[in-house]
């Protein structure tokens, strides 16, 4: 092997750190905010996540927040599972894509445009997962939606999802429906860790029972007029 050959597997893990990172760093919710002449983080709970957004700005901003957000983990992510295949990255060890995963989570949470400081990684992981493992995002999707519109707490909802990825992965590699990698098994757990970390406050919260819920604005009006 040349020693271009030998240096390309580096070449590859540092531009899919880049570029992952860099692309999971874009505060769509906080550039959002600006777009409405306001600083999200100076406004409902801080958190430049689609939540927030939405309750600040109104639902079709977080829905785009949401969007945007999972776009930027989903893309970079796919982007470089493709890239392997194709041989334009070289991966001997097969971790570039979930590399890519982890990097663009790692933007959200730690934007290096605001300082370090950024949202949950929640919308950002899910896109992610999507361009890793389809069928564990549905799942926990699906955990995600009963676990919300029964007690109407995101986090809780955010939180069990999160966690639930590695057991849907495991579940869908032992019935032959899709194939993981240790290293992305491995991921799964670390994006769980790192869900239940950053909603360390929201479990306070949800355990002292002071947690808010998501309410349309009309049911908040209603409650307001009782």
């Amino acid at each position: 092997m040349t020693q271009a050959g030998n240096l390309l597997p580096a070449l590859s893990a540092a531009a899919t750190i880049a570029l992952s990172y860099l692309a999971g760093s874009i505060p769509f919710g906080f550039l959002m905010g600006k777009l409405k002449g306001i600083d999200i983080r100076q406004h409902g709970s801080g958190n430049i996540g689609a939540t927030n957004v939405t309750r600040v700005l109104g639902k079709w901003w977080g829905k785009g927040c949401f969007f945007c957000d999972f776009l930027k983990g989903a893309l970079p992510t796919a982007l470089t599972v493709f890239l392997c295949r194709k041989g334009v990255f070289a991966d001997p060890w097969g971790i570039l894509p979930s590399l890519a995963a982890f990097c663009t989570v790692a933007g959200h949470i730690f934007p290096v445009w605001l300082k370090f400081k950024g949202g949950k990684g929640i919308s950002t992981a899910a896109g992610a997962v999507l361009a890793l493992n389809p069928p564990a995002l549905v799942c926990a999707g699906i955990l995600w939606a009963a676990l919300f519109f029964a007690f109407r707490y995101v986090s809780l909802a955010s939180i069990f999802a999160a966690v639930s990825l590695p057991v849907f992965a495991w579940g869908a590699l032992l019935l032959n429906v899709w194939k993981s990698s240790k290293v992305e098994l491995g991921l799964f757990v670390l994006l769980g860790i790192l869900a239940v970390l950053k909603h360390t406050s929201n479990i306070k919260r949800l355990l002292n029972g002071t947690e808010s819920r998501f309410v349309k604005k009309k049911d908040a009006e209603g409650e307001k007029e009782k």
